[in-house]
């Protein structure tokens, strides 16, 4: 068991026996490490450590997570313990119920995965129907069991995201793209501006969400009475924040859809477009006006990570280099 791992377990339940830990998958976020955990009396969970020791990242979970199980539309993961100002700061949470996405896509039919994608879209359009009075970064819980923000402009609260984006990427090799983004919103203060404020998720990728099916038969360690009424549990909040509900959507789009510099089957898109509108009555306001800007942004998704993307599309680095280069000026120029 990594030290650290066993030093949170330690601390968030000393009385309790560990038989092991396990891993859950690759990550391209190097600031954290989660790992399985199986208990001795045959329970299991899931922890998060701050490899840096930074407890912000836990702190911003641990608040949304608890947000959320106050009778919120949308459900997260139950939290077990947790605590960001620990020597090793951690969350532990529960299984989610249900199963990961990911592998329900993979074994879905193209109706089968509309569908899912409608329900993903209505997911999103119930977290987004959690207004705010101003955006802001998410530092903790207030005293009335709601968000503690950090308030600023939302186009302030943007360029703090790109520079956690900045912070967690694994690859300098296109450093020079952030510099370009930043000068893209800057130029856009005006157009951001009006946003609304409302609860983002962040990272709305296939590993990140969960499905309950509808006869219960989600397959999970969960119970399906966790889940939502749309059946999809987000998991994995920390770039949680409070901001324009656009922005979470395309990049939503982005991440469950789209490839390095192509994009999914357009009836995809429309599913989760439609889930989205049947539930909110329609898409976020000056959704098409700011969504250009919000595609510049996504760029760093692949430029930041562009080392890891190799294996995955079986290509030299520096052609993907060349390819990320050509797409971060045809987003500029449409913006």
């Amino acid at each position: 068991m990594d030290e650290r791992v066993e030093t949170a377990l330690g601390e968030a339940f000393p009385d309790r026996s560990v038989d092991r830990t396990f891993g859950v998958g690759p990550s391209w976020n190097g600031a954290n490490e989660t790992v399985g955990v199986a208990f001795a009396d045959g329970a299991r969970a899931f922890c998060k450590v701050a490899v840096d020791d930074d407890g912000t990242r836990i702190a911003r979970e641990l608040a949304v997570l608890r947000y959320l199980d106050a009778e919120r539309s949308v459900a997260g993961p139950a939290v077990l313990a947790g605590d960001p100002n620990a020597s090793v700061p951690y969350l532990v949470t529960a299984p989610a119920p249900g199963r990961e996405l990911l592998g329900v896509w993979d074994n879905s039919d193209e109706i089968r995965r509309e569908a899912l994608l409608h329900r993903v879209g209505a997911t999103l359009a119930a977290l987004h129907a959690e207004r705010f009075e101003a955006h802001g970064e998410i530092v903790g819980s207030d005293a009335r069991g709601g968000l503690d923000l950090d308030r600023a402009p939302w186009p302030d609260v943007l360029l703090k995201t790109i520079e956690r984006t900045c912070e967690i990427g694994t690859s300098e090799r296109l450093a020079d793209h952030y510099d370009a983004v930043f000068d893209c919103v800057e130029a856009n203060r005006d157009r951001l501006g009006g946003a609304p404020a409302a609860l983002l998720h962040g990272d709305v990728a296939k590993p990140n969400l969960f499905v309950v099916d509808g006869d219960g038969a989600g397959g999970g360690t969960g119970s399906d009475t966790d889940a939502g009424p749309d059946g999809v549990v987000p998991i994995d909040w920390e770039l949680a924040h409070v901001g324009d509900p656009a922005r979470d959507l395309v990049r939503a789009e982005d991440q469950l859809l789209n490839g390095f510099d192509s994009e999914g089957p357009e009836r995809y898109a429309e599913a989760l477009y439609r889930g989205y509108r049947d539930r909110a009555g329609g898409l976020p306001p000056g959704f098409a006006e700011r969504r250009p800007v919000y595609e510049v942004v996504r760029m760093l998704g692949r430029s930041g990570f562009i080392d890891q993307w190799v294996p995955y599309l079986d290509e030299p680095l520096e052609s993907l280099v060349e390819r990320a280069d050509a797409e971060l000026r045809a987003r500029l120029d449409a913006v």
